[in-house]
């Protein structure tokens, strides 16, 4: 717990005087649009004005452009800022943590698939800007019958530097003994019914969280807490941590990682400590995932 304590307060410094980003935004447009011709090219830019034949467009290497609609076959707008001349990608996996979620929801029509630990694929998609569809199920080597889990999630607050979520992962949990008196769905299930909120920006942020787990029929009396946070120190990583303090529980759990991301594409590498305990030999957890996005661009 002493541990914990002193990770929580070294984990506050660190997240109230941010890494600076040196690095200013172009004041030209806080909006850039990739146009893909008919011929395949591509640009990218802001829009500068457009009617029902022209689009007038300003590339980031700063030529005008005045392009008929009819050789248009999709314009898309980019997911990021314009930094010094360069797109900087939003985080493409900004609804999670390492395995907690964030406060923040997809949107409309946005989606990810994702790996975790190599065995525990996971899928989402945003049915509307507020509510979130998720689920999966484990694909260990050699077992008769795997894990099966849910995870839907609303989003009620979207605000400029604040989100607000609540959510349930359910896990269904297959029956080792094949024992019909146990095959029970109230014993064979558990899971956690949670909120969590996310303050920050693409930069840095922090999110605090707690949660209820249950299982064979009852519900924890006390709540799991979990803090986290997100630092960005250049165009395409990210620290992340991720820690659970566990109520009546020696061992809490601690975490740091990197995230490396494009687009579209994020790939976190992080170690988990159980703080209190007393593990034997390499006393780290690695922790690997892939997130692949897809769907609407905003």
């Amino acid at each position: 717990m002493k541990n914990f304590l002193r990770f929580l307060l070294l984990f506050s410094v660190l997240f109230a005087f941010p890494l600076p980003i040196h690095a200013q935004s172009d004041p030209a447009s806080d909006s850039f649009w990739e146009i893909e011709l008919n011929d395949g090219s591509k640009v990218v830019g802001a829009i500068i004005s457009e009617d029902v034949n022209f689009i007038q467009f300003k590339t980031l290497s700063g030529m005008d452009m005045k392009i008929p609609r009819e050789q248009i076959k999709k314009i898309e707008l980019v997911k990021g800022k314009m930094i010094s001349g360069t797109i900087w990608w939003d985080d493409p996996n900004r609804t999670r943590l390492l395995f907690s979620p964030t406060g923040r929801g997809l949107k409309a029509k946005q989606g990810y698939f994702a790996v975790y630990e190599i065995f525990l694929p996971f899928v989402a998609y945003g049915i509307t800007d507020w509510l979130t569809i998720a689920g999966g199920f484990s694909l260990f080597p050699g077992a008769s019958s795997q894990l099966l889990y849910l995870a839907p999630k609303i989003t009620p607050v979207r605000l400029e530097k604040l989100d607000l979520s609540g959510g349930v992962l359910y896990i269904k949990i297959p029956d080792l003994e094949d024992d019909e008196e146990n095959s029970d769905d109230e014993v064979n299930s558990a899971g956690i019914l949670y909120g969590v909120s996310t303050y920050g920006t693409e930069k840095a942020a922090l999110t605090v969280g707690l949660g209820f787990a249950f299982g064979g029929g009852e519900i924890a009396k006390k709540p799991v807490f979990v803090l986290g946070g997100e630092l960005r120190t250049s165009r395409s990583i990210k620290l992340i941590t991720e820690n659970w303090l566990i109520p009546d529980s020696d061992v809490q759990l601690l975490s740091a990682g990197i995230r490396f991301f494009g687009e579209n594409l994020a790939v976190d590498f992080a170690f988990f400590y159980p703080a209190g305990g007393d593990p034997e030999g390499f006393p780290f957890l690695p922790w690997l995932g892939f997130v692949y996005n897809f769907g609407a661009k905003k």
